[in-house]
């Protein structure tokens, strides 16, 4: 395992988005001692099995797993991450959105939804703010994040064999790194750290995979 190294993982099905998404990762500011990778997985099956692909391929302690429309805007995004997974050990993952209770496995649901992200309104040319309750210590505890951007400090198998699509991957690795007994937590934001520029969100397989959620994850939000 490569300490000084940042892995920028996504499933990659539009070249065009990707490419800017990259365009923002090679902008960042990397500490000095520090390299980055980033690892394209395309015709992925799902989020999961993808995600455990880019996984597997590299050895970089600090993993970033981000869908390719999500633009990270923070410059000192390295610099932030790395700060504090070294100042909280416990800190397993973080994500910009996270909610606290799961109401039916439907986080946006939540009354405790914590942090920030820019965002594209469906049909609009302008960038929004989707604003929730303030961090104001260095993290909040929550229990899932969004999947917009997930970092990790520690290596965790994506349950592939559950979610074989494009949902509950998030909410699911959320709970699997609260079993192996880490924090997952959402960072305090002076502003949004990243743009999800989604337009128009895909909700087919939802509902089935939300189901698949509630029965195998029962007693653990």
């Amino acid at each position: 395992m490569n300490n000084k190294k940042i892995c920028f993982i996504s499933c990659v099905n539009h070249a065009e988005k990707y490419n800017t998404a990259l365009k923002y990762i090679h902008s960042l500011k990397i500490p000095e001692g520090y390299e980055i990778e980033t690892i394209s997985i395309e015709n992925a099956s799902s989020l999961t099995s993808g995600y455990n692909q880019g996984m597997k391929r590299s050895d970089a302690k600090y993993k970033v797993y981000l869908h390719q429309d999500t633009y990270i805007f923070n410059k000192h995004f390295i610099y932030d991450i790395i700060s504090l997974f070294n100042k909280f050990p416990k800190l397993g993952m973080l994500g910009m959105v996270g909610a606290k209770t799961l109401p039916n496995g439907v986080w946006w649901n939540s009354k405790l939804v914590y942090g920030a992200v820019y965002y594209t309104p469906k049909g609009k040319r302008t960038i929004g703010t989707l604003a929730n309750r303030p961090v104001i210590e260095d993290y909040e505890k929550v229990k899932v994040i969004d999947g917009l951007i997930m970092v990790t400090q520690y290596d965790l198998e994506w349950r592939e064999e559950l979610f074989q699509g494009w949902h509950f991957y998030d909410v699911s690795q959320s709970i699997e790194f609260e079993k192996a007994g880490y924090d997952v937590g959402v960072p305090r934001q002076i502003s949004p750290w990243c743009l999800h520029a989604t337009g128009t969100v895909n909700l087919n397989g939802y509902e089935e995979n939300r189901l698949i959620f509630v029965q195998n994850y029962d007693g653990y939000f």
